[in-house]
């Protein structure tokens, strides 16, 4: 009888240690979820970086690491279908909350950002402008020594999305599966590189608001056909773009990194023309969004909004500065918490 009350109470301790382990997993599962959350919501706003975000949270190395293990070891156990070893090379777990999190906050603000941009386009653009502008400093500040060659690829940086942005080709892109899939494909890129956005990168694409109009179509419950089929040709490209391009990113970053990161700069400086707020309209007001056409103009200083939008984008340049300064502070907490 003792024995069996011995092993009554062995069976008890089992089982709430197990519990409490469930319980653990479960709450770095909501965890994850939550910084998923958040960085979902970044990553809708053009100029807020998914990746500075993760950053901040402490989730930026976990997240490359996942994705760099989208290898060949992974397609061999996938081929000898070791289901359980593919998920823990991949950190599955940790995937699939962080990416549930991520759907949630971008379909949360894709209804707002719509509002935004249909009824307060000039003010949503001077925070945009600011947005990328502060992440442009700090893409400069990633240079580690400028000299002659960086300066270049700088200049280069520029010259190339000034005059890209200006192509007719991005004022009305074309409404291509090809032209989607090739978005999917360099957007998603932004997400290993804190301080690049990959909703900016589909804004320059002319692309930003028909990729969120998927999004709140699957919303509110318009599950047509060609909303799926569009994005799952987005998402293909996503996959295509992590899997092959964002490799080519990382060796770049490895071995040349004040050339390439140079080169980001000026291209993110450069493609601020397309996010000037000050704006003239030149199709009819009752155009769909992702078909109007706008000129830059200079701004009127005896306009009463001039000041607020620039007020605008000081304020956000700031944000995104003091966002960095913080995920600063935070990487070199965990670096001396971290043993030798």
């Amino acid at each position: 009888m003792a024995d069996g009350g011995a092993h009554c109470e062995f069976r008890v301790s089992e089982f709430r240690q197990v519990s409490l382990e469930m319980a653990s997993i479960e709450k770095r599962d909501t965890r994850t979820a939550l910084c998923g959350l958040v960085m979902g919501a970044a990553d809708i706003v053009p100029g807020v970086s998914g990746g500075t975000v993760a950053l901040v949270l402490g989730i930026y190395n976990r997240l490359v690491s996942a994705i760099s293990s989208f290898d060949r070891e992974a397609v061999r156990m996938v081929a000898a279908r070791r289901w359980s070893a593919v998920a823990e090379h991949i950190d599955l777990r940790f995937l699939v909350a962080l990416g549930f999190g991520i759907a949630t906050g971008i379909g949360g603000l894709s209804f707002l950002m719509k509002k935004l941009l249909d009824e307060h386009l000039q003010l949503t653009y001077a925070v945009f402008f600011g947005l990328i502008l502060g992440s442009g400093i700090l893409v400069a500040r990633g240079v580690a020594r400028w000299n002659a060659a960086s300066a270049g690829a700088l200049i280069f940086g520029v010259v190339a999305a000034w005059i890209v942005v200006g192509f007719d080709v991005l004022q009305s892109p074309p409404d291509t599966f090809w032209y989607l899939f090739f978005c999917g494909t360099v957007g998603i890129c932004a997400m290993i590189l804190p301080g690049i956005s990959g909703a900016f990168i589909l804004l320059i694409l002319g692309r930003y608001s028909h990729v969120t109009d998927l999004i709140r179509s699957v919303l509110k419950g318009d599950w047509s056909l060609l909303v799926f089929v569009e994005i799952a040709i987005f998402c293909s490209g996503c996959l295509f773009g992590l899997l092959a391009f964002s490799r080519v990113l990382r060796w770049l970053l490895a071995h040349h990194t004040t050339i390439t990161m140079a080169t980001l700069c000026g291209l993110m400086l450069g493609s601020l023309r397309k996010l000037w707020p000050f704006k003239l309209e030149l199709t009819p007001p009752d155009t769909e969004f992702k078909l109007k056409q706008f000129e830059n103009i200079v701004p009127q200083f005896q306009d009463g909004t001039t000041s607020v939008t620039l007020g605008l984008i000081i304020l956000a340049t700031f944000a995104v500065l003091s966002l960095e300064s913080f995920a600063r502070r935070r990487r070199a907490a965990d670096n001396s918490e971290t043993p030798s």
